[in-house]
């Protein structure tokens, strides 16, 4: 193990609980993406000090907890290795348990979208368009359908050389009245500059499914 990464307690109030996605890039020919779990965002104290966090914890933990926004959760989890390629600021979390419940209900017609969350085969069949950073920090933050993922840019393919960041996504129904792109995204490329990403690989990724679903 990384001689950076500890063990650490934590515990807090849950603000979001989102899909936690990887996504693979190359060029704008491809754009894949990895459903590996869920990013759970506290208001709390981890390692003693009190902060906003995010836990990244199991598809199968989810569905044991079910976990909610408004949950008063506890666990441990270790920090992470690589922080370019995690956005979660701990992962491997253990010990989870629900010290009180949030009792959370949405009063609100959608979006956004505050309900419990799907299973990783949803979001996988339902797939992603890009999302403005700025809706994702604001009003979809606590959309189930909203993401912050990790994405990989193959910078030399044959090199095996890899570039990384973080990108905001939204797999909500393409009829959404919030939803906005936002800026065309470069994919950069050994000796090519930069290609944009303008949108239209959203069309293939979500082609699954119509208007309103």
């Amino acid at each position: 193990m990384h001689n950076d990464s500890v063990k650490i307690s934590w515990s807090g109030v849950i603000t979001s609980i989102q899909p936690r996605t990887r996504v693979w890039r190359y060029i704008t020919h491809n754009r894949t993406h990895y459903h590996i779990g869920y990013n759970i965002f506290l208001d709390g104290c981890a390692d003693g000090v009190e902060k906003q966090f995010v836990v990244a914890i199991s598809e199968k933990q989810q569905q044991n907890g079910e976990y909610g926004i408004g949950d008063t959760v506890s666990g441990t989890a270790w920090s992470k290795q690589y922080p370019e390629r995690e956005f979660a600021d701990y992962y491997r979390a253990g010990a989870l348990k629900r010290i009180k419940s949030g009792n959370a209900v949405n009063t609100m017609e959608p979006p956004p979208w505050i309900m419990p969350l799907p299973d990783m085969a949803t979001y996988e069949w339902r797939g992603a368009r890009m999302l403005s950073k700025s809706l994702w920090k604001g009003k979809c933050f606590q959309c189930i359908w909203a993401t912050m993922s990790n994405v990989e840019i193959i910078w030399d393919f044959d090199r095996k050389i890899s570039k990384y960041r973080f990108e905001s996504f939204c797999y909500g129904p393409k009829s959404c009245k919030l939803y906005r792109m936002g800026k065309a995204r470069s994919v950069a490329y050994k000796n090519m500059g930069s290609s944009l990403d303008e949108g239209w690989l959203d069309d293939i990724c979500t082609e699954n499914r119509d208007w309103d679903d």
